[in-house]
């Protein structure tokens, strides 16, 4: 073949510039277009108001077919549609959207009390500190007159001795945060605990021929406590008497060892207010003997098992008290009958009383001073709200918490429009907690006679923020309706739980 004479015009090898710059402005659309699409994505949501991910998933997979694979990817971080649609995907969004970046981390940053004197409490669920000196100490709170920070009250003793610890009375002086015998205080402090009673003590015989013992002390109390023994002394009742009050017998004594070889042991306070229940009534119970109480007007809700103390709630009770103590010392079936509990164990009322004790109240004022803080800050948040919940086609998926009782952090629990009930939550939360192998907090403290074995057994749901006891004996959730309503009327709703 001979070469191409030079008269013959060649090919351009170069296109044109009108076809280059189409090329260009060609390529720069498909690199733009997965933004596009993630842009109409994003604007096509907002104009729904709502986050049903497979819906919209579906809707738009009809027009961007095959390319909309290619664009989840770098969408998905903003719109949550990364999520596998066949394993559920609301609640792995919900997991990502609902968190909370605080500003404070408990566990390296302390609640800081002025306290009298130094003392960190290790094992508590935050990080709990009491300080003696608070120069250049930015404090979350203190005991009385505490500028800068809340302040707390706490006392142990009667209001009708002390009128400022009255409830109503403390929050008019200003104190923030409440701590007295009150299971309505917004942080309890009892006589009672499982490390300091030996609750479960074996009986003993009762050796006395004295039918009860009495150590009454202080004569001037603000109750009909003398009188009550006086009057139960006028029926013929022989007792021993060790306190300074009718004294018949040496005082001297160890008073549980003494308690055990009675009987019946008179557990009367020096005044009949609720929820104060001294060491004098928790002494009796260890000592095995069946406590005869003037005291708290709901002293059956501190009973071990129904049936198995004996109230004189006013003078006109005497006789009757009386005639029930004369007719259990003679009859030894019915008197074993009031102290079965021993041998049974107490009921999950008493254990769910007595657990609360198993965090110490000054770790419980850090958890409540710590969850106050959080709730501040979520309150706060503007941007991004939290969802709370996720839509998908008819069904609706809430994100609910739930922590046990003396505990801080928080568990992820969902729960679906189908099956918004009590009993769905109780089984989400069992569910959750066995899955992550929780062990009640109690599980050391109790005896071990009563600690029962692995199982998690719930006594009560209750939003947090409740007393105790709105959550031991006020609160429950009427109707399904009801719970329904708090759950949709409170985003992202926080329950705390007590196991027994």
């Amino acid at each position: 073949m001979g070469l191409q004479s030079n008269n013959t015009p060649q090919r351009s090898t170069r296109p044109s510039s009108s076809h280059e710059e189409g090329s260009k402005s060609k390529k720069k659309w498909v690199n733009l277009m997965p933004f596009a699409v993630a842009l109409v994505v994003i604007a096509e949501i907002a104009f729904l108001g709502r986050l049903d991910m497979a819906e919209n998933f579906i809707r738009f997979n009809s027009w961007t077919e095959n390319f909309y694979q290619f664009t989840s990817l770098t969408s998905s971080v903003t719109v949550g549609l990364d999520l596998d649609l066949e394993q559920d995907p609301c609640e792995e969004w919900l997991e990502k959207r609902d968190s909370v970046l605080y500003s404070r981390d408990f566990q390296n940053e302390s609640i800081l009390i002025n306290g009298g004197r130094d003392q960190e409490w290790e094992k508590c669920a935050v990080g709990c500190k009491f300080v003696g000196s608070s120069d250049r100490i930015k404090l979350d709170a203190g005991f009385g007159q505490q500028s800068g920070a809340m302040r707390v009250h706490r006392s142990m003793e009667s209001a009708q001795y002390y009128a400022e610890n009255r409830i109503e009375n403390a929050r008019r002086k200003g104190f923030d945060v409440i701590m007295t015998t009150s299971l309505s205080s917004d942080v309890p402090v009892g006589y009672f605990s499982w490390a300091e009673y030996d609750i479960m003590a074996p009986v003993q015989p009762k050796t006395e021929a004295a039918l009860a013992a009495a150590f009454i002390s202080n004569c001037g109390a603000k109750n009909f406590r003398l009188l009550a023994l006086e009057g139960l002394e006028k029926s013929g009742m022989k007792i021993d008497s060790y306190g300074a009050c009718h004294r018949n017998r040496n005082g001297k004594v160890n008073k549980v060892e003494t308690l055990k070889r009675y009987k019946f042991s008179f557990s009367f306070e020096n005044s009949n207010e609720e929820d104060y229940v001294t060491e004098k009534f928790f002494q009796s119970l260890v000592a095995g003997s069946i406590p005869v109480v003037v005291g708290a007007p709901n002293i059956e809700e501190f009973s071990p098992c129904p049936g198995c103390i004996l109230h004189i709630r006013e003078l006109n009770d005497i006789v009757s008290v009386a005639s029930t103590m004369f007719y259990l010392s003679k009859n030894p079936h019915a008197y074993n009958q009031s102290i079965r509990w021993k041998f049974e164990g107490p009921s999950d009322s008493f254990k769910a009383l007595l657990d609360m004790a198993a965090v110490h109240s000054s770790c419980r004022l850090c958890i409540h001073l710590a969850t106050i803080i959080r709730e501040k800050e979520e309150k706060a948040l503007s941007s991004p709200k939290r969802p709370c919940k996720c839509t998908r086609g008819e069904e609706t998926v809430y994100h609910v918490y739930a922590r046990e009782r003396g505990r801080f952090e928080m568990e992820s629990i969902f729960l679906r429009s189908s099956n918004l009930t009590i009993e769905a939550l109780e089984t989400a939360i069992l569910s959750k907690f066995k899955s992550i192998r929780h062990k009640p907090i109690w599980k050391l403290e109790r005896p071990e006679s009563i600690r029962g074995g692995d199982e998690l057994k719930i006594y009560r749901i209750y939003p947090v923020g409740m007393t105790q006891r709105q959550a031991l004996y006020t609160f429950r959730f009427k109707t399904e309706a009801e719970f329904k309503s708090h759950v949709e009327e409170n985003p992202c709703a926080k329950f705390e739980v007590i196991f027994v």
